[in-house]
């Protein structure tokens, strides 16, 4: 018989003496039978789960790593809002892998989290800078259900207008996102091209991409007055590197923006998660979805950071919150901004400098070799008109290139990308590479305002400083590296040392989630025995997998639960009875679902 130390051993925190004296002075024999008196017996289930033995932590390290070889990492160009970018390995050696930062609660507690509040107030003073408007939040799940906040927050704050326009050149998965989110409300989501958009008494609020998601830049300048004029607020939905080169929306009229911090140092991971984030102007900032990190004095005059305006949160305001958002991405903002820390201004637009050279140099080979560049006007993105033959030798590359379906086809550079990437593109269509300095940013659309001129952003270039400050932030809050948490709820878990070694491997970290499905054969392995496995541990014969956030789930539940009424033909059955004692989330996700709350009293414990 072969020993096999058991994975439990070692991360179920009580020992084996420790739970023998709680069941003692409970004058229970075993956990069986703490099991049996806790659990009504009509719906306790004895059987065992059929999903399989457990592995020890060698073996699920090996079986990872068999599943991670089943992946296929290509160059990606694909765009539409994720990126390769290059993770500086004090960030990642640091703060990704270090359990001071990976193990810290939700900061309720702002006396234990300092550390963590700075970090984070350093990522909303980066998205306010970058965007040029004033207050920005802590982070939210992704730029999809962001542009949906976004929309939900203006509508919120209409009167009697129930139209929302977004621009046809957005990323198809935030108008699919919007879609979904807006039906259940009552709004009506028109897709149109921004050029003919008609604001009137109906509308009260548009969506813009800025670069579009087929890399056009735009002068909305114009729509945004007129926009304003008829009482229509805008949203821009835009690329935080982009903006160290283009002119901020805030500076040219608009009220929101929002977007993905993904390309500021965290990997594509197949889609997520990512730091989402969302600015806006004064009028709006009560209205602000998530986490804002604010800054107080105490009677000491001592500076001390908080979560502020909480009074709007779903754990204050439940179905008349103004969003159902309780999960923010922490880590991985508190990452972005990092990175915005160690590069500073100066090297942020200088990534953002050579990736733009790259792609107009990429354009005028592409051009001089005889293909149709659609816009002139670009950041990182081209969209080209391709024939038979170019698709033919992408398909026989090791590039993936985005492919729109009717003879176009998109190319996005990223801070990965280097001559030896655009001269491999070039060979597509048998170009040679020729140098191009002009830019192709319009004049009018260039950035002149000075951003992150906070010194945090200008103190710490070089790796030392930067290990520093990180470790100066992480002896300011409390991990579970330093001790028991004395908070719980749904978020109270620790991922076991092992199960995040594998976050970084590059067959899972540099895939981008629209690659092709030959090439990610190991993602739809672990989706599938996910799927299995939580089938067989919940008993039901579906399942969906959705993104981090508890909230998300509640709404998709909840969504088919809608969904089932109104195939059955009782639309009119929209009363959902919720108990008192339920999570924050539960009611605000049910008003987001279309539904009314009906809330349900419940004894004292």
């Amino acid at each position: 018989m072969t020993f096999k130390e058991k994975f439990s051993k070692r991360h179920i925190g009580p020992s084996l003496q420790e739970q023998d004296a709680m069941l003692d002075f409970l004058s229970i024999s075993s956990m069986d039978g703490l099991i049996e008196r806790t659990i009504p017996s009509s719906i306790l289930n004895t059987n065992s789960l059929d999903i399989g033995a457990g592995l020890s932590e060698l073996e699920l390290l090996k079986k990872l790593k068999t599943i991670a070889e089943k992946n296929q990492v290509f160059t990606s160009l694909i765009g539409m809002g994720y990126y390769g970018t290059i993770l500086p390995p004090v960030i990642q050696r640091n703060i990704l892998e270090n359990p001071g930062w990976y193990t810290a609660y939700t900061p309720y507690q702002a006396e234990i989290s300092q550390g963590r509040l700075e970090a984070l107030l350093n990522f909303q003073t980066m998205i306010s800078d970058l965007t040029a408007l004033p207050i920005a939040n802590a982070s939210l799940l992704d730029e999809a259900s962001a542009a949906a906040e976004a929309m939900i927050m203006l509508f919120r704050v209409s009167k009697k207008r129930n139209i929302f326009l977004a621009a046809s050149n957005c990323h198809p998965q935030t108008l699919d996102v919007l879609q979904t989110r807006a039906e259940p409300l009552g709004i009506e989501v028109k897709i149109e091209d921004p050029e003919t958009f008609s604001f009137d008494d109906t509308v009260f609020g548009c969506l813009l991409q800025y670069p579009a998601t087929d890399g056009l830049i735009a002068n909305y300048t114009g729509l945004c007055v007129e926009a304003n004029s008829a009482g229509v607020r805008v949203a821009v939905a835009t690329d935080l590197l982009a903006l160290t080169l283009i002119k901020p929306p805030g500076e040219f009229g608009a009220d929101i923006c929002i977007g993905s911090s993904q390309r500021f140092g965290v990997p594509m991971g197949f889609g997520g998660p990512h730091a989402a984030f969302m600015a806006c102007s004064k009028k709006l900032r009560r209205n602000l979805p998530g986490r804002i990190i604010g800054l107080s004095v105490d009677r000491h005059g001592n500076p001390a950071l908080r979560m502020a305006l909480q009074t709007r949160e779903q754990h204050i305001r439940r179905e008349k919150a103004t969003s159902n958002i309780c999960t923010a991405q922490v880590l991985l903002a508190v990452m972005a901004g990092m990175y915005a820390v160690y590069h500073g201004p100066e090297g942020l637009t200088n990534i953002a400098k050579r990736i733009h050279t790259l792609t107009t140099d990429l354009a005028t080979s592409l051009q001089n070799s005889g293909a149709a560049i659609v816009h002139q006007e670009y950041f990182d993105t081209l969209k080209i008109k391709v024939n038979d033959e170019f698709s033919h030798n992408v398909y026989n590359s090791e590039l993936n290139i985005r492919d729109y379906g009717n003879g176009y086809a998109g190319i996005s550079l990223d801070e990965t990308s280097t001559e030896h990437t655009i001269a491999e593109i070039a060979k597509l269509v048998n170009a040679d590479i020729t140098s191009n300095r002009k830019s192709a940013i319009p004049t009018q659309l260039v950035r002149k305002s000075a951003f992150l001129s906070h010194p945090v952003f200008n103190s710490h270039q070089s790796e030392t400083e930067m290990l520093r400050y990180i470790h100066r932030l992480e002896t300011k809050d409390l991990a579970l590296n330093v001790s028991m948490i004395p908070l719980g709820s749904c978020t109270m878990k620790l991922n076991a040392t092992t199960q995040m070694t594998s976050i970084t491997w590059p067959e899972f970290s540099h895939l981008h989630p629209y690659a092709p499905p030959d090439q990610t054969k190991g993602y739809s392995e672990l989706f599938s025995d996910l799927e299995c496995f939580l089938g067989k541990i919940t008993g039901l014969p579906a399942v969906s997998l959705q993104p981090n956030s508890g909230a998300q789930g509640e709404f998709a539940g909840l969504m088919v639960i809608r969904a089932f009424h109104q195939s059955n033909g009782e639309n009119h059955r929209n009363i959902c009875l919720i108990p008192s004692s339920a999570h924050g989330t539960n009611p605000a996700s049910a008003v987001l679902s279309g539904m009314k709350v009906v809330v349900v009293g419940c004894d004292k414990y």
